[in-house]
């Protein structure tokens, strides 16, 4: 509205965004611009309230005295300025609007994301619970996001991360820890620590061993976002059984799975991304550890359901384990039974080619993280992890490519450019964290040079040693786009497929040099990201055959899970990629039911793996519980075929981890309905 002052139209009221009506503030016109005119240099407010002036007179001749909005008036400032010679001006206004909007847009989408999460927490990590403090935690999860998108990352990165050109994992986290680490346990258990209230001493017995192993964990795991490990379990925890009984050592064993099953960290949310590696070790203590671990782990829970965690990651070697007469063969033998019933073991391969040249050093961990090369400092496992990851959209840029495979190196190029520089300022960020900032982490010297730094200085010289990886998603849909057809339909796919991935290797390499960082290339194991992509894609390409006609992406580079293959053909076809995926990678068979009886078919697989090339790899297949018999087997039903109950704990790998079906989210249901198992 307007009204008359001494004959000159005045303004009086302007319409907020919110449809409020509020008094007009002319002076607000020149604050605004006046600011926009010191951040190229200018210092003349009396042209700032000159421009005003002409604002003024274009919303009058626009709007005839009917009301405008905020809008309307940044519009007609931006108009003014360009209209009247002064561009620079012009750009930083319309630069601090958009910043402006992204941060106003930023507190919308909190809100409504707090309204979700009131309701239910979100499905994104399948490892969260719906309980209180989960709700806490993903509301303040929420704001973090909103903050470092809005005002701390830069916006070339905010916008390829918001409207899906890549996804910056562990969003939340962006400022304030990193993801995973291989713990020193050995360390740890001889020397003690404290974890916050007091000095805790070495132990004697396995027990208190296998007790503190698990605080260990937890307690990690408060300090960081991703996955804890032991990279040499058995190695670490041997000395305290040389004295033990077979039976005090199980019962040790079976205290540590009871443990991380129900001992929760990040203010009770979850329980910790939990992994041992084991098998490789020969002495008398570490082979007992190993072999009531696994049997600990065969029982099951206390009504013998599954556990969830730890994930065990069975090292495999010729002339320790791999073949009949080698000292730990039985322990083999053992693994391959347990995992026939309990899906874990998974197994990794220290005769594959890019893993022989370190021994048994190579740890994995969980989902498939791997950390090895080193160019600031020594090539080891242990007390190193990864820092952080982005993953790459390769789908859209197939089909982006439109076929040309010329285009879709460039584009990948370009892309891989802005991720390895998005990462390099995460690092930036992370850097200038304090030893304070992660107490136990680098407090009690879980990383590697953290026992020279002191409780205010920077982690840097600690973090160098860690990876920053690049990771990808959905090569099955990229090679779609480009070809027609996917590499389980077609060896000429296959080839461009290995090709494609080979490339994204070469460039990362190229970053270490670039950077003097550790940069790798990441298999991605895709939860929360699995149907994120596809949405957006969805929204910019429409449903297109193979590609965005899912619910999800194909997870990096394997095989479509629908898709009709057998087994060895898949593992033969999946193998090739593993030496190019430095930062991690894992292969998965389906079976359609546990293979109980069958460990001669197990070692067979588990062979073909190790003949294809590969690091790390796992057999799935259905693990039902009724909670109402205590029945297990697969229940196709949604009764218990014996007690008739609806109670049903349904168990399925996700990723990498164990999950409850009832905690997957919506996209990797639909992926699991998909899943076909493999002849």
């Amino acid at each position: 509205m307007t009204e008359k002052s001494g004959g000159v139209l005045v303004f009086t009221t302007i319409r907020k965004r919110d449809g409020r009506l509020v008094d007009f503030n002319e002076k607000k016109i020149t604050d605004a611009i006046f600011k926009a005119a010191k951040a190229v240099g200018g210092e003349d407010r009396q042209t700032a309230m000159e421009l005003t002036l002409e604002v003024l007179k274009y919303l009058k001749g626009k709007y005839n005295g009917n009301v405008f909005g905020v809008e309307d008036v940044q519009d007609a400032v931006e108009k003014v300025l360009i209209e009247s010679g002064h561009a620079r001006t012009a750009k930083a206004y319309i630069i601090y609007r958009d910043r402006r909007n992204r941060v106003r847009d930023g507190k919308s989408d909190l809100m409504e994301a707090v309204r979700q999460i009131l309701v239910e927490t979100s499905r994104e990590n399948a490892n969260v619970s719906n309980s209180p403090s989960a709700k806490m935690l993903q509301i303040a999860s929420a704001a973090s996001k909103t903050y470092y998108l809005s005002r701390l990352i830069p916006e070339e990165f905010s916008l390829a991360h918001r409207r899906g050109d890549i996804h910056i994992h562990d969003l939340d986290f962006y400022a304030k820890t990193l993801t995973c680490v291989q713990i020193p346990l050995g360390q740890l258990l001889k020397d003690g620590f404290d974890n916050g209230h007091g000095y805790i001493r070495p132990p004697k017995r396995p027990g208190t061993a296998a007790a503190l192993a698990a605080i260990i964990l937890q307690s990690s795991q408060n300090d960081m976002h991703g996955g804890q490990s032991f990279a040499f379990f058995d190695r670490d925890v041997a000395p305290y059984v040389d004295e033990a009984s077979e039976e005090e050592v199980y019962q040790a064993m079976e205290a540590l799975i009871f443990n991380l099953n129900s001992m929760h960290s990040r203010a009770g949310a979850q329980v910790p991304f939990s992994s041992l590696n084991v098998g490789t070790e020969t002495s008398e203590g570490a082979r007992k550890v190993v072999r009531n671990l696994l049997l600990a782990y065969e029982k099951g829970l206390g009504r013998g359901e599954n556990p969830i965690f730890p994930n065990i990651i069975f090292r495999l070697k010729e002339g320790i384990n791999l073949n009949p007469g080698d000292p730990n063969r039985d322990l083999f033998e053992l693994a391959m039974r347990v995992a026939a019933r309990r899906m874990n073991p998974t197994f990794s391969f220290m005769d594959a080619s890019f893993n022989k040249q370190f021994g048994t050093e190579v740890s994995y961990m969980g989902c498939r993280t791997r950390v090895m090369a080193n160019r600031r400092g020594p090539e080891v496992t242990e007390k190193r992890g990864n820092l952080s990851f982005t993953s790459i959209n390769l789908p859209r840029l197939g089909m982006q490519a439109k076929g040309n495979v010329d285009n879709f190196y460039r584009l990948l190029d370009h892309i891989l450019d802005l991720v390895a520089r998005q990462l390099y300022h995460r690092y930036q960020v992370q850097a200038n964290l304090k030893v304070r900032d992660m107490p136990f982490l680098m407090g009690q010297h879980l990383y590697l040079d953290s026992e020279e730094l002191g409780p205010y200085d920077r982690i840097e010289e600690a973090i160098k040693h860690g990876t920053l990886s690049i990771g990808f998603i959905g090569l099955a849909e990229a090679l779609t786009a480009l070809t027609g057809k996917h590499h389980g339909e077609s060896q000429e796919a296959q080839e461009l497929g290995v090709e494609i991935v080979a490339h994204m290797r070469k460039q990362i390499d190229q970053f270490c040099e670039d950077y003097d960082l550790n940069y790798t290339l990441l298999a991605t194991p895709a939860e929360g990201l699995s149907g994120r992509f596809v949405s957006h894609d969805k929204e910019e390409y429409g449903l297109i055959s193979g590609i965005t006609d899912k619910e999800y992406y194909t997870n990096s580079f394997h095989i479509p899970v629908s898709f009709d293959i057998s087994m060895f053909h898949k593992l033969s076809l999946e193998g090739p990629y593993h030496k190019f995926c430095n930062a991690g990678h894992i292969s998965y068979v389906e079976l359609a039911s546990p293979p109980l009886h069958n460990v001669e078919a197990v070692e067979a697989i588990i062979r073909h793996m190790a003949a294809s090339d590969m690091g790390y790899a796992g057999i799935n297949f259905p693990i039902d519980f009724c909670l109402g018999c205590s029945h297990i087997g697969v229940i196709n039903e949604d009764e218990c075929p014996v007690c008739g109950s609806g109670a049903i704990r349904r168990v399925r790998r996700i990723t990498g981890y164990f999950s409850t079906v009832d905690r997957f989210n919506d996209s990797k249901l639909a992926e699991l309905r998909d899943r076909k198992a493999h002849m």
